[in-house]
């Protein structure tokens, strides 16, 4: 039976559009405002939602990010808050899935970790730093519970590993549009849509892209040939401007608005 992401990619191709996928790590700035931010971000038109598990040492994350989890780790956060705001998340009728660095899944216990998203509803897991080769366990566990699972590709990626990764993604593939760390960006870059004709040669699988997108110019320059738009930094440094309140939420769910009309016009 196809996951809620798998089916989120079926409904979004028959419309013609890219998925607009927004990001946030749980318990920040606390869990009771990350439920407020993600209800936000579902009623301004976000279609599906990522929760990260905030992590001390975040390779992949820019700065915004890595300050949004060290604010929720400094409240406590951990696997609880994850499975909790994902289990909302769902319930807001958004198909959700976790990011999480490999260490924490570990330390939680794998199978575990697999099982605890399947009861909170959620679609899958993204992990960044795990790779194929140490992945055996991770795949029996992940398909014993029916969840996607959801690898990394980076523009440095040669075809031969590209070929091998991509083949192991499910719900979508995970397209890391720059070298370096996430973070909002002036403009994105054209390693996106090399990237992603590349990724085309070995898999049907659809393909969201990450890293950088902050408005509805480039939302709609990326769903020009992605089949998902992966936003979080710009989500997220709204709330570190302008707090939890009316106005903070507001400005989340008309960020939301736009970068949703963003998508629905690219094509």
């Amino acid at each position: 039976m196809p996951t809620p992401l798998e089916e989120l990619f079926v409904k979004t191709k028959s419309e013609n559009r890219a998925a607009l996928i927004g990001y946030l790590p749980a318990g920040f700035p606390t869990q009771k405002d990350a439920k407020s931010i993600v209800k936000s971000m579902i009623d301004g038109g976000v279609d599906a939602i990522e929760i990260g598990y905030p992590y001390s040492d975040p390779v992949m994350d820019g700065a915004v990010i890595q300050a949004a989890s060290e604010q929720a780790i400094s409240n406590g956060a951990g696997a609880e808050e994850v499975f909790e705001l994902l289990k909302m998340s769902v319930s807001y009728g958004a198909p959700s899935v976790v990011m999480s660095y490999w260490s924490p899944i570990e330390k939680y216990g794998s199978a575990k970790f697999a099982s605890s998203i399947s009861a909170a509803g959620g679609s899958g897991v993204i992990t960044p730093d795990l790779t194929i080769e140490e992945s055996n366990q991770w795949a029996n566990e992940t398909a014993n519970m029916s969840i996607n699972r959801i690898y990394v590709v980076a523009p440095s990626t040669v075809d031969d590993r590209l070929s091998k990764v991509t083949s192991q993604c499910s719900g979508f593939i995970y397209a890391a549009s720059l070298m370096g760390v996430t973070g909002a960006r002036s403009s994105v870059s054209i390693n996106a849509k090399l990237l992603v004709d590349r990724i085309r040669k070995f898999s049907d699988t659809p393909i969201a892209v990450g890293l950088g997108v902050s408005t509805k110019e480039q939302a709609m320059e990326v769903a020009k040939y992605a089949d998902g738009v992966i936003v979080g930094s710009a989500f997220i440094k709204i709330i570190q401007e302008n707090g939890t309140g009316r106005s903070g939420l507001k400005k989340i769910k008309y960020l939301a608005a736009s970068l949703a009309e963003g998508v629905r016009n690219g094509r």
